[in-house]
C-alpha cells in the first residue's frame, strides 16, 4: 500500500507542477524516477521515452503507466496513471467551469509567455539528457544527425509529414542494418556463448 501510494504522490506532483505536456514532463520524470528514486535505469527511460512516443496516448501516461507496472504491477500502474491525470483534470475541469475567457485575463496571458519559454528548456533538457546518454554508434549517429536535419527542413519549409512516419523510417532502417549486420556479439568471445 505504502509503495502505491507513493507512486500516486509522485506522479501526482509531476503532473501538478510540470507545463507543456508529455515532453516537458520526460526530465522531470527521469530526474525523479531514474535519479533520485532509482525505480527504472536509464535504459528502461530511454526505452519508455520511445515506446511511449510509438503507441497512442500522452507520453507523460504511457511513462507513468510503465514505471507504475515496474514498481507495484497492475495496482502500480493504475496508481501512477491516476496520479499523472488528476492534477491536469482537476485544473481543466475547473477552469472550464468558472473562467469562460480564462486566457483574456491579462495577468493569465502573460504567465503564460513565461511558461512558454519554461516548457521550451524543459524539452530541451530532456533531448539533450537523452543525447548524451545513449549509447553511440556510427549508425545511431548518422540516424539522429539525419533526423534532426529533416525535422528542421519540414518545420523551416512547413511540409505536412509526420514525425511518426520519420520514425518508422528510421526503425526501418536500423531494423535493416541489424539484421544485414548481424546481431552484435557479447564481449568476451566464445566464452560467453558456452555459458
Amino acid at each position: 500500500m505504502n509503495i502505491l501510494c507513493e507512486l500516486f504522490f509522485t506522479f501526482a506532483k509531476i503532473g501538478l507542477f510540470t507545463f507543456g505536456g508529455g515532453y516537458a514532463m520526460i526530465s522531470i520524470i527521469e530526474n525523479i524516477c531514474v535519479e533520485k528514486k532509482k525505480w527504472i535505469s536509464h535504459d528502461d527511460m530511454m526505452n519508455v521515452t520511445v515506446i511511449a512516443e510509438s503507441t497512442p496516448g500522452p507520453i507523460a501516461i504511457n511513462c507513468a503507466t510503465f514505471v507504475g507496472f515496474r514498481r507495484a504491477g497492475f495496482w502500480g500502474s493504475l496508481a501512477a496513471t491516476l496520479g499523472v491525470v488528476l492534477p491536469s483534470f482537476i485544473i481543466i475541469f475547473s477552469i472550464s467551469m468558472f473562467l469562460d475567457h480564462f486566457l483574456e485575463i491579462t495577468l493569465i496571458a502573460n504567465a503564460f509567455q513565461g511558461i512558454k519559454v519554461a516548457v521550451g528548456i524543459l524539452i530541451m533538457n530532456a533531448a539533450f539528457n537523452m543525447i548524451r546518454k545513449m549509447h553511440r554508434s556510427i549508425l545511431s549517429l548518422i540516424i539522429l544527425t539525419c533526423s534532426f536535419a529533416a525535422m528542421l527542413f519540414i518545420n523551416i519549409f512547413s511540409l505536412n509529414f509526420s514525425s511518426i512516419c520519420l520514425m518508422l523510417i528510421a526503425s526501418v532502417i536500423s531494423l535493416a542494418v541489424f539484421i544485414i549486420m548481424g546481431m552484435p556479439r557479447p564481449k568476451g568471445g566464445a566464452e560467453n556463448d558456452l555459458s
